[in-house]
């Protein structure tokens, strides 16, 4: 057993993983996701404590486990693995982590110092292999260098734009005496301004006070930071209609009277309209990805600005012209809202809104209607089930595959006002949102957690359905089941010249269950007279803690692009005609304002 030295402030700790874990304790780590390596003194230092360590039968899970719980609840997410070829299946979740601006370390262990180049068992240079993927990287080899590297990475991941670090502890550290300062390891303060406010001859100013039908677009950056309902706020104070990215789910409450869905790919086609005549873009905490901005009208960057706030310089899209500032976009929201109306919009421009908003949500009673006569369930009718039947703080955990993607349109699926949603970055690593919704539920237990999911995304994350039932982790898992990877059967369906020996999909395998097993956690949601009731037994279920696993059959199309021909990475989808350059729209500038006392 890992022994203290000496009882001052200043002592040794026997073992490396004892220092680590005493690390995390005083940081505040609650839990910890991954597969240790074979010494497993990991976690015979973590059985000392009340950090739960949920341990994996798969790394790619254990590190999007980590990063579900980072997204849901804005605190830094600890994963932990062997080395070698245990780093490289870790190197996908770190990816998705990056690409996610998700707070994240990762701890490994690593080839001692002294057999290195001496063909020891899993050597492999790890450094270099995940150093592309993290904001920082680091191998700790000295003894008296654990500690002050490991608060280095809990920093680094946390601070500015939040992504994840990986720390390697080497072998020869297992047994090591390692200097520990319980004052030298306290918490840091971080002091950041409340509120700023940018000059009053700042671009970005006059461009919004030009504006009189800005657009109001909702970033992932934006997650954690709507204290007050001051985003709300700000769109009122703008008149403007509003936007969310898909990773800015949440961060806005979808009920407003002139929230318009998500912009880009997934943009509602009555909404379409209020993007050929704005003439004024705000994004707010947004890197303004290529799905976001999908299918914008070429006005859009060009002689309409986009004014973009960010926190880190690197986070700008340089592509679209207009102002753009770099600053922390809840505490330059706050600062404006002290200032008088930062737009003057027309009347009609926000009457315009509050209808595609009132429209939108009318159509989608008509479908609803429309749909309640066909015999089989469809997804938008199960995803209404489950919005009535759940609790109001429901928090949607998505993948992002051919049918799944209905719950991206709103308002097939919308967000309750204290509703929470996670969803896969740009890479949209499959497998990712079955995972993670393990790591949601481990962040927010006193919530509904629900993994809408297809089949192929399931089955690769399959072999950890016993580590959310151990965990007592109750997520309600609907899996879209079209036997396999509809996106690619269904852009094989649509090829002029037929590929007939290939196919990515097989209708009812592997073997959905009966109705019956729901006992057992799993069950067939195919009879629309009883989905209701389906629904709320495997609810009952969830609360007790037992994850539930809910199949539905589905036929490839029901999908959001069914009559779009695919494109590759996107649905061939008409270029929208670009509206008449309106009078009076501002014309594109390009610049980055300074603000008024700093950042």
């Amino acid at each position: 057993m890992s022994t203290v030295a000496d009882q001052d402030d200043t002592a040794t700790v026997t073992g490396c993983w004892q220092a680590v874990v005493r690390v995390l304790e005083r940081a505040g780590v609650q839990d910890a996701f991954g597969l240790p390596a074979d010494d497993l003194d990991l976690l015979a230092a973590l059985d000392t404590t009340d950090i739960r360590a949920v341990l994996c039968r798969d790394q790619r899970n254990a590190l999007f486990m980590a990063t579900g719980y980072a997204l849901q609840s804005g605190r830094t997410g600890i994963a932990f693995t062997g080395k070698g070829p245990a780093v490289t299946n870790a190197l996908t979740g770190l990816l998705e982590a990056a690409s996610s601006s998700a707070p994240l370390v990762l701890l490994s262990a690593g080839t001692a110092a002294d057999r290195r180049g001496a063909g020891a068992f899993q050597e492999l240079d790890q450094l270099a292999l995940v150093t592309p993927l993290v904001k920082w990287a680091a191998r700790v080899d000295a003894p008296a260098r654990l500690v002050p590297l490991l608060r280095r990475a809990l920093m680094v991941a946390r601070e500015g734009v939040p992504g994840p670090v990986y720390l390697e502890l080497p072998d020869h550290l297992l047994a090591a005496e390692i200097p520990y300062d319980a004052d030298a390891t306290s918490e840091y303060e971080a002091v950041r301004p409340r509120t700023v406010q940018l000059a009053e001859d700042s671009e970005a100013i006059r461009t919004l006070k030009s504006a009189q039908r800005p657009v109001l677009l909702v970033g992932g950056g934006m997650r954690h930071h709507n204290a007050g309902r001051m985003l709300e706020r700000l769109a009122d104070h703008m008149g403007a209609a509003v936007f969310c990215t898909a990773s800015g789910r949440g961060s806005f409450d979808e009920s407003h009277p002139r929230f318009c869905g998500l912009a880009g790919l997934y943009l509602p086609d009555a909404a379409a309209g209020l993007w050929l005549e704005t003439d004024c873009v705000v994004a707010l905490g947004s890197r303004l990805e290529e799905t976001a901005t999908f299918g914008w009208p070429r006005r859009i960057g060009t002689e309409v600005p986009v004014v973009q706030v960010n926190v880190g310089a690197a986070e700008f899209n340089t592509d679209y012209a207009g102002p753009k500032v770099l600053a922390d976009a809840a505490a330059l929201t706050a600062g404006q809202l002290a200032r008088d109306a930062v737009c003057s919009p027309s009347a009609e421009w926000t009457a315009r809104a509050a209808d595609v908003h009132a429209d939108l949500h009318r159509a989608h009673r008509a479908h609803l209607d429309e749909l309640a006569a066909e015999p089989e369930p469809r997804i938008a009718e199960v995803l209404a089930v489950l919005a009535d039947v759940l609790p109001d703080d429901l928090v949607l955990v998505q993948e992002n595959g051919l049918q799944d993607m209905w719950s991206y349109r709103y308002p097939v699926h919308h967000l309750g006002r204290s509703g929470g949603s996670v969803v896969p970055s740009e890479q949209t690593s499959l497998g990712f949102g079955a995972a993670a919704a393990a790591g949601v539920k481990a962040a927010a237990p006193g919530r509904p957690v629900v993994a809408f999911v297809g089949d192929g995304a399931f089955g690769l994350f399959e072999s950890d359905l016993v580590t959310v039932a151990e965990q007592r982790l109750g997520v309600m898992y609907v899996v879209l089941d079209n036997g396999g990877y509809g996106w690619l059967q269904s852009q094989l369906d649509q090829r002029e010249t037929p590929l007939s020996r290939y196919r990515f999909t097989t209708p009812g395998a592997p073997r959905r269950p009966g109705r019956e097993d729901l006992g057992t956690g799993r069950t067939t949601l195919d009879d629309k007279a009883t989905l209701r009731a389906d629904v709320e037994r495997a609810w009952k279920l969830c609360v007790s803690g037992q994850p539930v696993v809910l199949h539905v059959p589905v036929a490839l199309t029901d999908s959001l692009f069914g009559a779009v021909a695919g494109g590759g990475d996107f649905p061939l989808l008409p270029a929208p005609d670009d509206a008449p350059h309106p009078p009076g729209t501002t014309g594109a500038v390009s610049t980055t304002d300074t603000i008024e006392g700093g950042a």
